[in-house]
């Protein structure tokens, strides 16, 4: 273990320069006293190291030096061919320069390792996409990778999903967040986290004004504050409803959004009650997808909303379809 902290030491005061003892502490969660320590052990094994104290002191390596130690351990060389999301790179354009990288830390590796990483490479996948997720509209990220990289603000023309029309919005960019093949823009608008999905970012302009972040937030920061409002945003209407037992499988995968609890199946009753929670009634409308295996119980309006709905569906299917005539003699439709 201390042989694995002080190489990260080593290898943050090289991509860092100067950094604080108490940083240090706080990223490799040991005490400022342990971390003298190091720089001690790492100045004795010959490491040109020092330490400034005072205001704008800190842990430095000396000017010029470098060391081209890898230092990986073999789950460490297994871990980095373990690449997320098919296509992630590819909307980046950076599909290339990943192979690219991958190659060198290949011939980088001990090797030892080397057959490991190979193997990870070849029989680990990860697809981050969704199932059925349908056909989606072309997503163009190089203005928005432009704002988020050269820290400039963004003028968007963006067009929400319940509205036909964009609209305009000035922006300050934190990065981008891909979330289940999802790309999204974190940003803040009048000093407010927003979330622009990149699909329906109409225009993007990179302006000439600098970027105007909230001071020590970072990307990681207002993204957990978006994903919080998003996931724990209150439903305001408590739906019961039974479901046949045949389809509770498929029911709970499709409505695991909504539901409130899971429900308690006794594995003999016919019908498995279960409560959900919407943001407005007519978001229950998605429970006609199960037709006559799912029965709301509660609450009464939005029985009436489903049984509206349903025989507007029936008025439209027989005003253009026609209502087939039955004959009654010998029972068959004609």
């Amino acid at each position: 273990m201390k042989a694995d902290r002080l190489l990260s030491v080593l290898l943050l005061l090289q991509t860092r320069g100067r950094v604080p003892a108490h940083e240090l502490a706080e990223r490799l969660e040991v005490s400022v006293r342990t971390i003298y320590r190091d720089v001690e052990a790492l100045s004795a094994s010959g490491v040109p190291v020092y330490a400034e104290r005072g205001r704008h002191g800190g842990i430095e390596l000396l000017a010029g030096f470098r060391t081209d130690v890898t230092g990986l351990t073999a789950d460490e060389s297994r871990a980095l061919f373990i690449l997320a999301a098919q296509g992630t790179h590819a909307a980046l354009g950076l599909d290339a320069a990943l192979g690219s990288a991958l190659r060198k830390v290949m011939a980088a590796l001990p090797a030892p390792h080397r057959p490991a990483a190979e193997a990870t490479a070849r029989r680990i996948l990860v697809d981050a996409t969704r199932w059925k997720g349908g056909p989606r509209q072309p997503v163009d990220l190089e203005a928005l990778q432009d704002a988020v990289f050269a820290d400039r603000r963004l003028r968007l023309r963006y067009r929400h999903s319940d509205e036909r029309e964009p609209r305009t919005y000035t922006v300050d960019p934190y990065g981008l967040v891909s979330k289940a093949g999802v790309w999204y823009l974190v940003a803040d608008r009048r000093a407010r986290p927003r979330l622009f999905r990149a699909d329906r970012v109409r225009t993007a302009k990179v302006l000439d004004d600098p970027v105007r972040r909230r001071p020590g937030v970072e990307l990681a920061d207002a993204w957990e504050v978006l994903r919080r409002q998003v996931e724990e945003r209150p439903g305001g209407l408590d739906v019961t409803v039974r479901v046949r037992r045949e389809r509770l499988d498929m029911f709970l995968r499709l409505n695991a959004a909504s539901l409130t609890s899971l429900p308690q199946d006794d594995g003999e009753s016919e019908w498995v009650t279960a409560r959900l929670t919407y943001g407005f009634v007519g978001e229950a409308r998605q429970l006609l997808l199960f037709a006559d295996l799912v029965e709301v119980l509660s609450p009464p309006e939005v029985c009436e909303e489903l049984r509206r709905t349903a025989a507007s569906v029936t008025e439209l299917y027989q005003r253009t379809h026609g209502v087939p005539e039955v004959n009654s003699q010998v029972g068959e439709v004609s």
